[in-house]
């Protein structure tokens, strides 16, 4: 198998990854946990695998390991062009109509079990306190605040659900980090957000948004680690990405492999990742259309 990787904005080090040690939870991207094709290879003593095979079983467990694979895709037929640009996101068939045409804020709510009841698919949005969450959201749906955005981190203290498209949603959640509430205001956001992690069966994915402009932040680590354990699904989504000068210590696309390294190190397969900008609108459309078959499977 032949597999060329032309990543447009970022180059990544694509070495084969083996695992130092499994201090992160190994996550799927979908609720459903056999959503990768593999090969199966048959091999005994008396009848030794062949060469090619074996080539084939290696580079399928390489493209494993660095792509994310949705349901419906063969490894062994993987081509570059199947990769969404600025992303290790591989296209399949569940991916559709995938652009906003509407979008309406629906309720926000202080408590998991205060949430819309009904039986749409959500996509949850998730960040440190400043990490662009509100631009990203006014972005997707190009409607100017849409989500609140402010100077201030920490504006979104409940969670916001926008019905998209009369659909599905996106679900606006309380930043984590150093926002400027009180610490019992802190305990309530982090009680509460898990609980609609654990409890909301509607959840597709959460997209998990990392700060391109700074170096990789143990909160991002942690909360990365917490949503692998409980086995929630998420994609990584590098925001700020049109920032690519140094302005103090190193520059976005080194933090940004910065941040990967950690994460080869500790998934046995890396979860999606995107590169993203809410001023320059870089990543849009691709990640609108990872969210479409993401839905679209999980609405099946």
């Amino acid at each position: 198998m032949v597999l060329l990787l032309r990543y447009r904005s970022i180059t990544i080090n694509l070495t084969p990854l083996i695992p130092k040690s499994h201090k992160f939870h190994t996550l799927q991207s979908f609720r459903n946990p056999n959503f990768i094709s593999t090969p199966k290879v048959s091999a005994s003593s008396n009848n030794p695998t062949p060469t090619t095979n074996r080539s084939i079983s290696d580079a399928a467990k390489f493209a494993k390991s660095v792509l994310f694979i949705p349901p419906g895709v063969e490894i062994e037929e993987l081509t570059d062009d199947m990769v969404l640009p600025g992303s290790n996101i591989v296209i399949g068939p569940f991916a559709g109509h995938s652009q906003i045409k509407e979008v309406e804020f629906v309720k926000s709510s202080a408590r998991a079990r205060d949430c819309p009841k009904d039986d749409r698919p959500e996509i949850a949005i998730l960040g440190r306190s400043n990490v662009g969450k509100s631009s990203l959201i006014n972005c997707l749906v190009r409607k100017k605040e849409v989500a609140l955005t402010s100077k201030k981190p920490g504006k979104t203290q409940l969670i916001n659900h926008f019905l998209v498209n009369k659909s599905w949603y996106i679900v606006d959640l309380p930043g984590y980090g150093f926002a400027k509430v009180s610490d019992a205001a802190k305990t309530d956001w982090s009680a509460f957000t898990k609980g609609y992690f654990l409890n909301r069966d509607t959840l597709v994915c959460v997209l998990l948004l990392i700060d391109a402009s700074v170096p990789p932040q143990k909160i991002d680590l942690d909360c990365a680690n917490w949503l692998g354990r409980n086995n929630v699904p998420m994609t990584f989504v590098f925001t700020k990405c049109d920032k690519m000068k140094a302005t103090k210590g190193k520059r976005p696309d080194e933090n940004i492999k910065a941040f990967q390294q950690i994460i080869r190190e500790n998934f046995k397969v890396h979860p999606p990742w995107i590169l993203t900008s809410s001023v320059s609108g870089l990543g849009r459309d691709e990640l609108l259309l990872h969210m479409s078959q993401l839905r679209n499977y999980w609405d099946q």
